[in-house]
C-alpha cells in the first residue's frame, strides 16, 4: 500500500532492506555509452539525456537528497511503467524494465508524496516491444491469470466484510477484514500500476495527500479499519464506505486485465511486494488498528513467490546460483512465518501487537535477506 512512510523506524528499514538503491542511471538497448543517469535530490531530478532507444532499459537509482524518495517511470496518463520505492538517503538501486517506443516522465517522489519532480524522456525506436522467448510468453500469460483469478476472488471476501459492515456487525467484519485483503496484497503492484485505484482502497491515513481531509477523502479498508477497531462503531458514514469499497474494487477488476505486464514488471513486483512487507507489516504500520499485518506479509510474499516461480525457467538458464539463494531466501522466511500460524495452510496468524522486537528483527532480517537477491531478478530475466 502506497502511503507516507517519513518515521525515523521506517525510513531505517527501508534503507536496510534497499541498500542497492539510490540515483538513477539509466541504460538501454542503446550502444555502449549512451547510458542515462537520473539523480534523485530533494528538490531535482536531474536527467543526464532526454532521449535514448527502447528495449530493456536499466535505471540505476541513486538518492542523494536528505529524504526517502521513490522513482517512477510513468506513461503520459501517469500509468505506471516501473518504479522504485523506498530508496534511501545516499543509497543506490538498479531498476530494469522492457520499455516500448514513446514518450514517458521520470518522476522522483521526495519524501514518497505528491505529484513529484518530472523530467519528460523519450524512447526511440520502433512500436515492437523487444523479443521474448516462448518461456517469457508463458510466464507473462500465467501471471496474467493468476493476477486476475486473484482480483475475482477478492470480491465475494470483499463483499462479505462490507455485507458485516452494513449490517453493522462489528465483529463479524472484523473476521471478514483480513481475508478480504489477500488477494488484492499478492497482486498489489499490478493494482498500483493504473495509478488511482490503490489511494482510493487501500491507503492509510497518512498517505493522504496534502489539503486532503481525512473525514472526506479517506476511503477504503484501513478507514473502515480505524472505525472497527478504534472507535468500535459502525454509523452511516462507514455503510457508505463499505459500498464505494465494493464500487472501487469492481473497478479493479474490470480493469486488471488491461495491465501491462512484462517479464520485467513481475520480477520488480516481486521485489515492491518485499519492499512493502519490509516498510509496513514489518514495522506493524500497514494494520495498525487490527494487527493483522502477518495476513498482509503472508500473502505478500507469496505473490512474490509467484512472480518468482512462473520466471525461474528463465533466470535458472542466466544465473542458477542467484535461483538457488532464491529458493533457499523463500523458504527460510515462510518458515519464519509458519511460527506464527495455527497451521500451515490457514491464515489465522498471531496479532502482531503479540509479536515482540526480538521476533520483529527475526523477520526484519529475513525480508532483508530474501530483498537483496530479489532485486537482482529482472536483470537475471533479460540477461
Amino acid at each position: 500500500m502506497r502511503a507516507v512512510r517519513t518515521t525515523a523506524v521506517t525510513a531505517l528499514a527501508g534503507a536496510a532492506v534497499l541498500a542497492a538503491v539510490t540515483g538513477c542511471t539509466a541504460k538501454s538497448d542503446a550502444k555502449a555509452g549512451d547510458g542515462i543517469t537520473v539523480t534523485a535530490k530533494d528538490d531535482s531530478c536531474e536527467v543526464s539525456r532526454k532521449e535514448f532507444p527502447a528495449g530493456h532499459v536499466t535505471l540505476e537509482v541513486e538518492n542523494r537528497g536528505s529524504k526517502v524518495t521513490e522513482v517512477y517511470v510513468l506513461h503520459p496518463d501517469d500509468r505506471i511503467v516501473a518504479e522504485r520505492e523506498n530508496i534511501g538517503p545516499g543509497t543506490r538501486a538498479t531498476l530494469t524494465a522492457e520499455i516500448k517506443a514513446g514518450a514517458y516522465a521520470i518522476v522522483c517522489k521526495p519524501g514518497m508524496t505528491g505529484a513529484g519532480i518530472r523530467q519528460a524522456v523519450t524512447l526511440t525506436g520502433g512500436a515492437v516491444a523487444p523479443k521474448r522467448s516462448a518461456e517469457m510468453d508463458a510466464a507473462v500469460a500465467a501471471y496474467r491469470q493468476y493476477v486476475q483469478a486473484q482480483a475475482e476472488e477478492t470480491l465475494p471476501r470483499a463483499k462479505a466484510f462490507t455485507d458485516a459492515v452494513r449490517a453493522g456487525d462489528l465483529e463479524a467484519a472484523k473476521k471478514a477484514y483480513a481475508p478480504s485483503r489477500i488477494g488484492w496484497e499478492r497482486t498489489e503492484p499490478v493494482a498500483e500500476s493504473f495509478g488511482d485505484i490503490d489511494p482510493k482502497v487501500d491507503v492509510r491515513e497518512d498517505g493522504l495527500e496534502e489539503g486532503q481531509d481525512p473525514a472526506k477523502d479517506w476511503t477504503g479498508w484501513h478507514r473502515l479499519e480505524k472505525a472497527l477497531w478504534q472507535d468500535e462503531k459502525i454509523t452511516t458514514r462507514e455503510r457508505q464506505l463499505a459500498d464505494r469499497l465494493d464500487a472501487d474494487l469492481a473497478d479493479w477488476v474490470k480493469r486488471v486485465g488491461t495491465a501491462e505486464i512484462t517479464p520485467t514488471s513481475m520480477a520488480n513486483g516481486a521485489k515492491e511486494l518485499l519492499d512493502e512487507v519490509a516498510t509496513g507489516k514489518v514495522t506493524g504500520e500497514e494494520e495498525r488498528y487490527s494487527h493483522t499485518d502477518l495476513v498482509d506479509f503472508k500473502a505478500n510474499v507469496e505473490g512474490a513467490q509467484k512472480s518468482f516461480d512462473l520466471l525461474k525457467p528463465i533466470a535458472s538458464k542466466n544465473d542458477p546460483a542467484l535461483v538457488g539463494e532464491l529458493d533457499r531466501q523463500f523458504a527460510a522466511l515462510n518458515a519464519l512465518l509458519d511460527k506464527y500460524r495455527a497451521d500451515k495452510t490457514g491464515y489465522d496468524f498471531t496479532s502482531y501487537d503479540k509479536v515482540g522486537k526480538a521476533e520483529r528483527k527475526e523477520l526484519s532480517d529475513g525480508v532483508n535477506a530474501l530483498a537483496e537477491p530479489l532485486s537482482k531478478l529482472a536483470a537475471a530475466v533479460v540477461k
